[in-house]
């Protein structure tokens, strides 16, 4: 996978500057533990970090290609292109050849056989830059569906980029700083494509990518969602999706290290560790390796609530069995999740405080324990987005609301185990200054104003086509860029199947009364994989990543609410409302205090640990 950074300056010799491009590199240690590089030239500097899953001597990092003395093309690379065997193919046939048997060698060839253009050939899941001393431009390249993260910083004279804020806040020209714009990016659960939250950082939209040369920062769209007539009948659709998935973990199976799947026992990641399971026993390489979190006592002690019905592990364990998986359950108790060397990583890892509370850090727990025995893991990510699988997708309350369905449902407070207000804790003036309601309706707006529509989309098809169109460009950014930093602050690489741009398109143009056709969430995909699951699991209702049940969790958070209310230089006090606080840590309170409490505490945690200082 690796971790990237970069500064290009055309107004300074960068040669002289490898303290500080190291210093960069090194923040993105985590992402690649296995080696480390820099390039530097009179005006680029680039720097890498390496997680070695390809050709694991030959894709050492930066790469250039050199001809007759003279560097045509250098990159800093991050994730995978699936299909990088058939582009070695034409591009051997176009006369190019090869010291290598990395992708990254043919994301450099294809851009000298097809320019820019080249982004549109590529499949699967990146974030890189390119650097061409002909012509002295960088271009920063994010795949389609964001999997990978890429933020990039103008200067006066160039930029500086990485894979993560971290990188481009170890330069010592910059300083951390959050507006209050950024400070309401944070709080509510917009994910706006391109915002970074911190002062004068941007994220490269997925789809997207970015040139930089002497003139300033231009940005381009290679990709994005479209309209486009669906005319396939109900058998054919199943068995294109089918298809499709066959295709693409097939693919997505490609590593020479360890590779597991995350399961669930959910449809979705059922799905792809039965299809892995089927794959790699056809190429005698199995059986598939799959892992699960759990809780101590989960099972035994699970009461359903409006997000979960039922406990993973039955159908995780019924799952593993159906395909004979070797399969571990990762089992975790309240004292490591509210363990603060855990709760520092996440914070480390995300860069801002976290979003889904004591499943931010179960979710970090997991990947670490996984990374002991695998390199490589698949997940079911982003099918819930695609084939319309969370519950507010068939709530009309929440699809008509005049705002993101996933807000007008509570998700921001029920995600993380609570049902009270994630804002709870802060002070009213600030509520009131950040207008979080106006800011969440003012991106609503944007969104809304992108979606394509055909001539014919009328009534509920067209406002489905439009929820379909906000969570496959913000909400599943949410989850992706929470997996991708969960997952690289262990060095594990976790590849998602269902982001699979020719997947999205195809799924997101097929009509609602389709993606529903027998009553159901997620029609379409339980019909496509049905025959390598077993009944309970093909038939069992949605239930999101799970989050902890022990009623000691929430009296953890409490004790350490009391803390921070005693403690009259805490750097998040003049951000809560001191008579909330008080009330939530008073002697016999019973409240639900969770989404508020770790709202509370995480921004806490950041503002001492980060040095970003808040100019609201």
């Amino acid at each position: 996978m690796c971790g990237i950074t970069g500064w290009i300056s055309y107004d300074n010799d960068l040669t002289t500057q490898r303290p500080v491009l190291e210093a960069m590199t090194g923040t993105m240690a985590c992402r690649g533990p296995d080696a480390g590089g820099v390039w530097l030239a009179p005006h680029a500097a680039l720097g890498h970090r390496r997680l070695a899953v390809i050709d694991l001597e030959g894709g050492k990092q930066p790469m250039s290609v050199e001809r007759d003395g003279r560097t045509l093309v250098v990159t800093t690379y991050s994730g995978e292109v699936y299909n990088y065997r058939e582009l070695r193919a034409e591009l051997e046939g176009l006369g190019h050849t090869f010291r290598t048997s990395s992708d990254t060698e043919v994301v450099l060839h294809a851009y000298l056989q097809w320019g820019e253009a080249f982004a549109e050939r590529l499949n699967g899941m990146y974030a890189f830059a390119l650097w061409d001393p002909r012509t002295e431009q960088l271009l920063l390249v994010r795949d389609r569906m964001g999997i990978k993260p890429l933020f990039y910083r103008p200067t006066r004279d160039g930029v500086l980029f990485g894979s993560e804020p971290k990188a481009v806040h170890a330069h010592p020209d910059v300083r951390p700083a959050v507006d209050a714009e950024g400070l309401a990016e944070l709080i509510t659960f917009t994910k706006t494509p391109g915002h970074a939250v911190y002062q004068g950082l941007y994220e490269v939209r997925p789809g997207h990518l970015v040139r930089v040369d002497r003139d300033g920062v231009h940005t381009r769209c290679y990709w994005a969602l479209e309209a486009r007539e669906h005319t396939d009948d109900l058998d054919t659709t199943v068995a294109r999706v089918r298809d499709l998935l066959d295709d693409i973990v097939a693919r997505q199976l490609i590593a020479d290290v360890p590779l597991c799947t995350l399961l669930s026992g959910g449809l979705d990641s059922s799905a792809i560790t039965a299809l892995a399971a089927k794959a790699l026993a056809a190429e005698g390489r199995g059986p598939v390796r799959s892992f699960a979190v759990d809780f101590t006592g989960y099972t035994e002690n699970f009461t359903p609530d409006d997000l979960r019905g039922t406990p993973d592990g039955p159908y995780a364990h019924a799952l593993a069995e159906h395909v004979s998986a070797d399969h571990r359950d990762i089992v975790l108790d309240t004292a490591a999740l509210m363990d603060r060397a855990h709760r520092a990583a996440v914070l480390t890892a995300r860069d801002l405080p976290n979003g889904f509370g004591d499943g931010d850090t179960s979710l970090y727990l997991l990947f670490k324990a996984v990374r002991e025995q695998s390199t490589v893991a698949l997940s079911g990510e982003s099918a819930d987005e695609i084939f319309g699988g969370y519950r507010w997708f068939h709530d009309p309350q929440a699809v008509n609301a005049d705002t993101f369905p996933w807000i007008a449902a509570g998700v921001s407070n029920r995600f993380s185990g609570g049902d009270a207000v994630r804002e709870a804790l802060l002070d009213r003036a600030l509520l009131k200054k950040l207008d979080l309601p106006g800011y969440e309706r003012r991106r609503y707006r944007e969104a809304l104003a992108e979606v394509p529509y055909l001539d014919g989309d009328t009534g509920h098809q067209r406002r489905m086509r439009e929820v379909s169109y906000l969570h496959l460009t913000r909400f599943v950014q949410i989850l992706l860029d929470r997996k991708d930093r969960a997952s690289m602050a262990v060095g594990l690489e976790v590849r998602v199947p269902f982001c699979d741009h020719r997947l999205v398109e195809y799924v997101f143009n097929t009509p609602w009364a389709m993606k529903t056709f027998d009553g159901r969430e997620k029609s379409l995909l339980r019909a496509a994989v049905r025959d390598v699951l077993p009944d309970a699991v093909a038939d069992r209702v949605k239930s999101p990543y799970p989050s902890t049940q022990d009623p000691g969790y929430a009296e953890a958070l409490r004790a350490e609410l009391r803390e921070l209310a005693a403690d009259r230089a805490a750097p998040v006090r003049p951000l809560l409302d001191t008579g909330a606080l008080a009330e939530a840590t008073a002697p016999g309170a019973r409240h639900d205090i969770r989404p508020g409490a770790e709202l509370a505490l995480g921004l806490d945690a950041w503002l001492r640990t980060t040095g970003t200082t808040l100019e609201l």
